[in-house]
């Protein structure tokens, strides 16, 4: 086939086994990917490959399918085939499902996939009869130190991800499982990126490989509406809930930078009445697996991943992916939004910014990869009930065109003599139907009061119950207030650190908000209470310099003087904090 070839073709131009493409009609798939199209007569010829693709491109069936027609053709299928390995264990379990539901009608095919975090024995137990192994590097080592696992067979190893698996430290793992292969083996390896490490492999494993390089960033995003929107620091969480609440995807992903920042997020979505699941590092694989298959069969609608966790998703249906924190990088940006418009389908992505240095830094990304972002308005509480108020219409509508059961018709006319209007009967009816949850997150855009520093504004203290031994920093306060409350860091006054606790300045039509706001805070991961800070009495004695040689010199006065200080602040605060309970 040739390489600039534009002509669309499908799967039955492939020359696929009857079995095959049986399986490959019930999964609904007519045509292949460029990746599919361009591949998978390359490793049936038996050639070594090198892919360069993204994920999203469909290189597990450009593989697999090769793969399960090498092993149809062999007459001993007792040893292990085929070997194929993957950065994580969701990826696995994925490529090892899609290998099962491509075999569906072919006899004698044995995928089994191994990871880490699930029993050993299991595992153990199945790749006595597997043909086909699809792990990850560090399980796969694991099995043949424990000689569970034989490679001495294999006619096919595939390195998925290669520069994924490099980036996680596993490049000794993977060379030392392709030397456990023959050298007659074929290797075929797909990588969004080609580091020096990645060719080395390739020198080394790889006979003359084809290279196939796929127009990746085209191919991802091409179907994807890529916006943004620049909210006020410290309402990114609120803007991401009006625009799930507005847009209402029935699956969508939103992407953190941290693994605690995707805990955050999926409990405040969870507190809004918003079904969400986070997923990162941090949980145990029984945790992953039950996370994944509650969002891939849709009992939860929003996924707060992590971009590592994220590797594995490969779900087909996802309507939006939000970028809550800038990607780290252009790949990550890449492969987050590419988790939507898959196969074909129209994707979205809303990316969240707050203030210009990040709108400066994604729009960087969206021209090296040459995409076309657009900015947005983040919708109001009152666009959203509109919203909501036309799908009510419509199911009101599509209820109409339905025949009305002679029960309902009466009670409509009991009703009538009872002296009830058939406008009133009707609104009733829909009210009762369609209790809309208020949308309880005020307008960002334009709620935020805006407080001159020209020193005519009132200020009054507060004090939080954390200071010096927690290593809090002002910036730290600064931005737990804001996050929470309705103020910029501008708007906030002097603040004052102490050992255990911290005085700060806000202004004074604001300290009941900030207050009420700050309930159940945390700074610095730890929990705080906020109180009002009431200056304290102070009843000094008079002291001369002449008569008290304790203050007869100026440094030993000012080190007493801060020494009280924060004394004071200290009493003070346990004082307030036991009026106001």
């Amino acid at each position: 086939m040739s390489k600039n070839s534009n002509e669309k073709i499908s799967f039955n131009d492939l020359g696929l086994t009857s079995e095959i493409k049986k399986a490959i009609d019930d999964l609904g798939f007519e045509t292949p990917t460029d990746i599919q199209a361009r591949a998978i007569p390359l490793v049936r010829s038996g050639a070594d490959v090198i892919g360069k693709s993204q994920t999203g491109t469909g290189k597990t069936m450009a593989f697999s399918i090769p793969a399960i027609e090498m092993i149809n053709s062999c007459s001993d299928r007792s040893h292990v085939l085929a070997i194929i390995m993957l950065p994580t264990r969701e990826l696995a379990m994925q490529c090892c499902g899609e290998i099962k539901k491509l075999t569906k009608y072919c006899e004698g095919i044995r995928p089994v996939e191994v990871y880490g975090g699930t029993p050993m024995d299991r595992q153990i137990k199945a790749l006595k009869k597997a043909n086909i192994v699809i792990g990850t590097p560090g399980r796969i080592m694991d099995h043949m130190r424990r000689r569970t696992l034989k490679l001495d067979h294999v006619k096919l190893a595939v390195l998925d991800e290669a520069d994924e698996m490099l980036s996680m430290g596993f490049k000794e793992d993977m060379e030392t499982i392709l030397r456990e292969t023959p050298e007659s083996r074929q290797t075929v390896l797909f990588s969004a990126t080609m580091p020096p490490a990645i060719m080395s492999i390739t020198e080394e494993f790889q006979n003359n490989p084809e290279i196939i390089e796929i127009n990746s960033k085209k191919v991802t995003l091409d179907n994807i509406r890529q916006t943004y929107v620049d909210v006020p620091m410290g309402r990114k969480t609120d803007a991401l809930k009006l625009l799930l609440y507005y847009y209402a995807p029935s699956l969508s992903i939103v992407f953190c930078n941290t693994k605690k920042m995707a805990e955050e997020v999926a409990v405040s979505l969870n507190q809004s009445g918003l079904d969400a699941e986070a997923l990162h590092g941090d949980l145990k694989q029984s945790q992953r697996t039950a996370v994944m298959d509650k969002f891939r069969y849709g009992s939860t609608s929003i996924l707060v991943a992590t971009d590592v966790a994220a590797r594995g998703i490969d779900v087909n249906d996802v309507e939006y992916v939000f970028n809550y924190d800038i990607p780290q990088n252009n790949e990550y940006y890449v492969h987050r939004i590419g988790r939507t418009g898959r196969i074909g389908k129209e994707g979205n992505s809303v990316t969240i910014c707050s203030g210009r240095r990040q709108v400066l830094s994604l729009l960087d990304i969206a021209h090296s990869v040459k995409s076309k972002i657009e900015q947005i308005d983040v919708p109001s509480g009152e666009d959203i009930n509109y919203h909501i108020a036309e799908k009510n219409i419509e199911s009101v509508e599509n209820a109409l065109n339905e025949p009305i059961s002679d029960r309902y018709r009466e009670m409509v006319n009991m009703l009538l003599s009872k002296g009830f209007s058939l406008f009133d009967i009707a609104a009733a009816a829909m009210q009762m139907n369609f209790s809309e949850k208020e949308i309880k997150i005020k307008d960002i855009r334009t709620e935020r009061k805006q407080y001159s520093r020209n020193g005519n504004t009132d200020f009054s203290k507060i004090m939080l119950n954390i200071g010096r031994a927690n290593r809090v920093a002002p910036n730290h306060i600064v931005a737990s207030i804001t996050e929470r409350s309705l103020l910029h860091g501008r708007d906030i006054g002097k603040i004052e650190i102490y050992d255990d606790c911290s005085v700060v300045a806000v202004p004074t039509n604001s300290v009941e908000m900030v207050l009420d706001q700050m309930y159940g805070a945390k700074v610095c991961g730890k929990p705080v209470r906020t109180v009002l800070y009431e200056e304290p009495q102070r009843n000094r004695k008079n002291h001369s310099k002449g008569n008290d040689k304790n203050y007869s010199r100026r440094n030993d006065y000012g080190k007493r003087k801060n020494d009280n200080k924060k004394k004071t602040a200290t009493n003070a605060y346990r004082k307030a904090a036991k009026r106001h309970g």
